[in-house]
């Protein structure tokens, strides 16, 4: 099983950015999949999930960020729009809905002027 992140970057408060996970090993259609960010000095914290074509988010990210996938391309994503300073993270995609069993290496969401 491998999952691989990919979309971080240093963006601009207000802006965008698309975050893919790459997945492998698995058949992907079968798993929830989920987004955990971790900001600088603070614990995990859970962002989003996909459960079927159920999606959930923490309130904090509600109306601004949207979660899918693409089944065929075993590929996840989190479109990330108005973004703010305390969206600053790293970004992990992470297979289950709860626990999770496997993880991603991350990557970095920066969001500063």
């Amino acid at each position: 099983v491998q999952l691989v992140e990919s979309g971080g970057g240093l963006v601009q408060p207000g802006g965008s950015l698309r975050l893919s996970c790459a997945a492998s090993g698995f058949t992907f259609s079968n798993y929830y999949m989920t987004w955990v960010r971790q900001a600088p000095g603070k614990g995990l914290e859970w962002v989003s999930n996909i459960v079927g074509s159920n999606t959930y988010y923490v309130d904090s990210v509600k109306g601004r960020f949207t979660i899918s996938r693409d089944n065929a391309k075993n590929t996840l994503f989190l479109q990330m729009n108005s973004l703010k300073s305390e969206d600053t993270a790293v970004y992990y995609c992470a297979r289950g809905a709860g626990p999770y069993d496997y993880w991603g290496q991350g990557t970095q969401v920066t969001v500063s002027s």
